[in-house]
């Protein structure tokens, strides 16, 4: 009936490797690539580059990759002070490098702009990131 004999061997069991997080270094000023790094330096990157994609908006990513910001953009400053954390952790809750995302702290009301830090809990260690609205 067309199934294997249970006599061959055949191993079927899954094992996960952990895969490297090697990966090039991107020098945003130059728009150049500058080598190659791993560990924490390549993490920063990554969390760079998902804030710098926003969601939906180009095919070469998954739907799941990227945040969901430029349309807060001109938004009320209570509104970006309660939504933005919530859009940086669903942002990166799809790598599972990254801990947590902790300690949120925002400029004050009336500038031109919004700069909100916060620090990022990797398994590789943390380090503070900043998002400008």
């Amino acid at each position: 009936m067309g199934t294997l004999p249970e006599s061959m061997g055949y191993d079927v069991s899954l094992n996960y490797v952990e895969q490297p997080t090697r990966t090039f270094i991107i020098d945003w000023p130059s728009k150049r690539v500058s080598g190659m790094d791993s560990g924490l330096a390549a993490m920063r990157q990554t969390v760079d580059t998902i804030l710098r994609t926003e969601r939906f908006k180009w095919q070469i990513y998954s739907s799941k990759f990227g945040g969901e910001l430029e349309d807060l953009i001109g938004e009320e400053y209570d509104y970006i002070v309660s939504e933005l954390p919530r859009r940086i952790e669903d942002a990166f809750s799809v790598d599972s490098r990254i801990l947590s995302v902790e300690d949120f702290r925002f400029s004050e009301p009336g500038e031109d702009s919004i700069r909100c830090n916060f620090n990022v809990v990797t398994v590789f260690g943390a380090f503070e990131e900043v998002v400008e609205l």
